[in-house]
């Protein structure tokens, strides 16, 4: 009985995380096209969101900017972390570098849109994607270098003493033993980008929005069945990239 008390509390967690997602998940298959009133199953409701051009074209813009954000803000990201963790001994700098994860999205998106009138860039596809490297650096940054600081730098040192020159010893030593970090910052940059709604609306422009800012105007006039249907694939876009990522733990050999 005192086990049972003690694991209450935990249920309770699970069931107001998940119960609104089976919800959700059933709700989908909803014929009546209400939001709360069940009428019958039926999957049109997928075949349409599927010849939704909106949508489509929405999720499209999404996948771009995520995959583009994602590749340089890793890249970058990384060097930032090597940078930080070996070189800087400031507190003013790792400051500088962290504020943008600390800044609210409103704050940040109101700055990026002023920076860009300012110089004069016309708002895109570009603008958000580089609005969403800015944003997720300190995230990528902040990952890889925890797991700078958490390895054995002797190893290193090792290679350097055997004649490696300083690239190979990054590529071939402190590369694959930071991986995980990498792929962990990665995959976080990836979902922030997917998921980021405020700074794609403020930094975008009316010709291409992202798949946030179409499903924010679908459901200012009401939530309607496709809409679930949506937010049902895109949650198990997101359990797909988190089961890849669990079995791709081995991810440094591909560094070796």
């Amino acid at each position: 009985m005192a086990e049972l008390w003690r694991r209450t509390p935990l249920w309770m967690a699970y069931a107001f995380l998940y119960i609104p997602i089976v919800v959700l998940f059933g709700m989908s298959f909803n014929a009546s096209g209400l939001p709360t009133v069940w009428g019958g199953f039926t999957t049109s409701w997928y075949g349409e969101l599927f010849s939704n051009d909106d949508i489509l074209g929405g999720a499209r813009t999404t996948l771009l900017v995520a995959v583009g954000s994602t590749i340089v803000a890793t890249i970058l990201g990384t060097l930032l972390a090597v940078g930080l963790e070996r070189y800087n001994r400031s507190r003013v700098v790792d400051a500088a570098v962290m504020a943008p994860a600390i800044f609210p999205d409103i704050v940040m998106a109101f700055s990026l849109l002023a920076f860009y009138t300012l110089i004069g860039f016309t708002l895109g596809r570009v603008s958000v994607m580089a609005s969403h490297v800015i944003f997720n650096l300190a995230f990528v940054a902040s990952i890889v270098r925890t797991r700078l600081h958490n390895f054995d730098r002797s190893v290193e040192e090792a290679a350097l003493d055997l004649g490696a020159s300083e690239l190979r010893t990054f590529w071939r030593i402190t590369l694959p033993i930071i991986s995980p970090g990498i792929v962990a910052g990665a995959l976080l940059a990836f979902t922030l980008s997917i998921d980021e709604f405020v700074i794609a609306f403020f930094t975008n422009g009316p010709a291409h929005p992202t798949l946030p800012v179409v499903i924010y105007s679908m459901v200012r006039f009401g939530v309607t069945p496709e809409v679930n249907a949506l937010a049902v694939v895109l949650i198990g876009l997101s359990f797909t990239v988190i089961f890849v990522a669990q079995r791709l733990g081995g991810v440094k050999e591909l560094f070796t």
